[in-house]
């Protein structure tokens, strides 16, 4: 049907029928490399050693607020912006300007943090950088629905796990190179932020939203649109639980790695065994994605292939639990990397097909995003106080493993995929 005819739906709102082609895939790919390099190499490595960098002493404490307050903010932004993408009637599309606007803020948000001799200084900045951030990502999500037909989504799922893997590698190799120089290390992911949305800004193939497509916006019902009834919709519901609950599990595997590799392993130089761990796991992450998207594209059934990742992760989560050398840490790397890959690819495509509505699908995503974010506000908390008071590092880990598990056993509750 055309976007102009009386009664129809627009082309914007229609369940894509046709195949998307490798150009188009390639710069959504390509956009996720860049927003998660903006994410990763700060959470990977840059922030822990700017933390250090303002006060040793409480360098996990700092960590924790930062990261803490960088994902509360992104609980409100990604479906906030999500929402708002849904409702554009840009004549380049629904997704394109916030996907270009985001990644530049972004990008000045991080030259901010470069900035920061305090405490308040390099939370403002990682504040902003999130805001900005989670604007793109939740744009170039809903894009997938928009353009993807669900046979499919596994493998485009899989492509997208891949850039978020090559993101957080890139971030780890510049955390690295960077450890002497914290200012050249934002410099360089604020230029890898904005620079990967070009080819996809550039290639204009969003759809655009004809204006009066939607009802006018009332700030009453556009708030009340962000509950969405877990009773009434409960696949959406479940499907968001275990999401919170196999990224908290992984979360917690990942908030203290580089303090995990210094003062539990006593790795001479725990910089360099975050970027080791980071490229193990990020090869099996691209191995296990692109192959398990595959899979489930073939079969249609996504639930087995997601409650098996989920119970490797809890694996590697009690291989870390008692990890005495850096040797075990590349095993339980192995392991993550295989289940988190699997996870990422086909969990995706099982979100797309049980969101409520299609004129919200930058929302509904949003909400699902929370189940992303949620946990970096969660394990920093639950972190330090494994750490600190209940056991150490081997208590982080276990809690890790049961928390995915759980999750595992609560995917069987989604009925409508198979």
């Amino acid at each position: 049907m055309s976007a102009g005819a009386p009664g129809s739906i627009p082309a914007a709102l229609q369940v894509p029928t046709r195949r998307v082609g490798a150009g188009w895939i390639t710069a959504l790919v390509i956009v996720h490399i860049g927003i998660n390099v903006g994410f990763f190499a700060p959470i990977q490595v840059l922030l822990g050693l700017h933390a250090q960098q303002l006060d040793a002493s409480q360098k996990n404490a700092i960590l924790s607020l930062v990261t803490g307050v960088g994902a509360a903010v992104s609980l409100v932004a990604n479906p906030l912006f999500g929402a708002l993408s849904d409702r554009s009637t840009s004549r380049f599309g629904r997704r394109i300007p916030w996907v270009f606007f985001g990644t530049i803020a972004g990008a000045l948000a991080l030259l901010l943090m470069s900035t920061a001799q305090t405490v308040s200084l390099l939370v403002l900045g990682w504040a902003l950088m999130q805001a900005a951030g989670n604007a793109a990502l939740a744009a170039i999500f809903a894009a997938i629905p928009d353009k993807v037909p669900v046979e499919q989504r596994g493998m485009v799922g899989g492509l997208v796990a891949l850039g978020q893997t090559c993101g957080s590698l890139i971030g780890a190799v510049i955390g690295m190179y960077a450890a002497q120089d914290l200012v050249f290390g934002y410099a360089i992911v604020a230029v890898a932020v904005a620079l990967c949305s070009i080819p996809y800004v550039m290639m204009r193939q969003d759809v655009p939203l004809p204006k009066g497509a939607l009802p006018a916006l009332k700030a009453g019902e556009f708030l009340k649109s962000f509950w969405i009834n877990p009773v009434k919709h409960k696949d959406f519901g479940w499907a968001w639980l275990t999401r919170f609950m196999l990224y908290l599990g992984c979360q917690l595997c990942l908030v203290y790695l580089l303090f995990f590799l210094q003062d539990e392993l006593g790795h001479p130089d725990p910089a360099q065994g975050v970027l080791v761990l980071t490229a193990i796991y990020a090869f099996c992450v691209i191995f296990s994605s692109v192959i398990s998207g595959k899979l489930s594209d073939r079969d249609g059934k996504r639930k087995k292939f997601v409650i098996t990742s989920s119970v490797i992760v809890a694996a590697a989560a009690g291989v870390l639990a008692i990890a005495s050398s850096f040797t075990t840490a590349i095993i339980a790397a192995v392991l993550l990397g295989i289940g988190f890959g699997a996870y990422l690819a086909v969990d995706f495509a099982l979100l797309t097909q049980v969101l409520p509505n299609a004129d919200s699908r930058g929302k509904d995503l949003g909400m699902i995003n929370i189940a992303n974010s949620l946990p970096q506000v969660v394990a920093p908390l639950v972190a330090w106080l494994s750490v600190t008071w209940f056991g150490g590092y081997p208590t982080l880990f276990l809690i890790s493993a049961v928390i995915s598990l759980v999750g595992a056993a609560l995917v069987r509750r989604i009925k409508s995929v198979p």
